[in-house]
């Protein structure tokens, strides 16, 4: 079974850093190796026995930093911030190739293909608008570490947006990444910032990337 940390927990949230492999919710074939069923699990044992809601997600391969409501009114209140682009989601990734630009935003309309691939399209019928923002940390021979900041929220849009413009994240097969390369997806949500459901404190986490753990900066 795949391991999580709880980074903070209170009476009416919990913040997880989930590895890379474990599904944040149940698929049609998987409904048990999830995320939510091991704290479901955890908080369904203690007495009185808790309650976990979903607030958001991150795809099966991303590592990184989450947030889980415990109770409704705690679901409803931080979706409203991710709906309304107030909670801060910052992840980081290492991509392919030289990334020539220190800092550019990407925005175009993201479809979703009968195989569930996520493309860039100019149909407006098909497409949702997705803005994704992404800064240079450093650059290695071959790689580039970018950190990115997501406007919008949609299904693969970190990977689809670097993808489109020619970087494709390391291990991001899928993507176009290099089939002889890494198979682990260097894409980790970082910091995870929002308001207290109900206190209205503003709340930030950060999580160091499993590959980035190195002493002193990229060289």
């Amino acid at each position: 079974m795949h391991g999580f940390r709880v980074v903070y927990e209170d009476a009416d949230l919990l913040v997880a850093d989930k590895p890379a492999g474990l599904l944040t919710i149940a698929t049609a074939t998987e409904k048990r190796r999830t995320l939510y069923a091991q704290l479901y699990e955890r908080l369904h044992r203690r007495r009185p026995a808790e309650r976990v809601f979903i607030v958001h997600r991150l795809d099966r391969d991303v590592s990184g930093l989450i947030v889980f409501a415990k109770t409704p009114a705690a679901q409803e209140a931080l979706q409203a911030q991710f709906r309304a682009r107030s909670a801060g989601r910052t992840y980081l990734a290492r991509v392919e190739g030289t990334v020539r630009e220190d800092e550019f935003s990407v925005r175009t309309l993201l479809a979703e293909s009968a195989v569930h691939r996520v493309y860039v399209t100019a149909d407006s019928r098909r497409g949702k608008a997705a803005v994704t923002h992404v800064r240079v940390r450093s650059r290695r021979a071959g790689t580039t570490s970018v950190e990115i900041r997501l406007e919008t929220g949609r299904k693969h849009q970190i990977r689809a947006h670097l993808a489109h413009v020619g970087h494709p994240i390391v291990g991001d097969r899928r993507y176009g990444a290099d089939p002889t390369g890494p198979t682990r997806l260097a894409l980790h949500a970082v910091r995870l910032r929002f308001r207290h459901p109900r206190t209205g404190a503003w709340l930030e986490f950060e999580s160091p990337a499993p590959w980035d753990r190195r002493r002193g900066p990229d060289r």
